[in-house]
């Protein structure tokens, strides 16, 4: 379809030894989703995520240490009529706190299988969460 809206963004699964998972919520927004953004013209998704997990939360990774984990589409959380492309990429969870920047106003640590009442953005909720559960380990690079 040409005139259909896509948004193409890198996203990153992110767990700790306890099985959370990190998710963000940016300015202005409701929902909670996986950390990333949007891939510039040019840019490969795992650049773009690297990028993405420095400017959002003081990240520092290295390319190598982002495995993809696979492409996933679903409804754009924050951007009504956008069909959302990602490709999501399972990091290393930091050994220190993470800090909220750029445009992201809050970050948690959730247990998949207690999201019970939180808002969570499409991709999260319907596919990224029951792949998590699905896994019965932290799913880690």
């Amino acid at each position: 379809m040409a005139d259909e809206k896509v948004i193409h963004i890198a996203a990153a699964v992110i767990t700790d030894p306890l099985g959370r998972v990190l998710l963000v919520r940016k300015r202005n927004t409701a929902f909670y989703m996986q950390p990333g953004g949007k891939i510039e013209a040019g840019e490969r998704p795992a650049t773009a995520l690297v990028r993405e997990l420095h400017e959002e939360l003081q990240m520092q990774v290295a390319e190598q240490n982002a495995a993809f984990l696979g492409q996933f589409t679903d409804i754009a959380a924050n951007e009504p009529g956008y069909r959302l492309i990602a490709d999501v990429f399972t990091v290393p969870a930091p050994a220190h706190i993470v800090t909220a920047s750029a445009e992201i106003e809050d970050v948690i640590w959730l247990s998949p299988s207690a999201s019970e009442g939180v808002p969570l953005a499409p991709l999260t909720r319907k596919q990224l969460l029951p792949l998590l559960m699905e896994a019965k380990t932290p799913i880690n690079p």
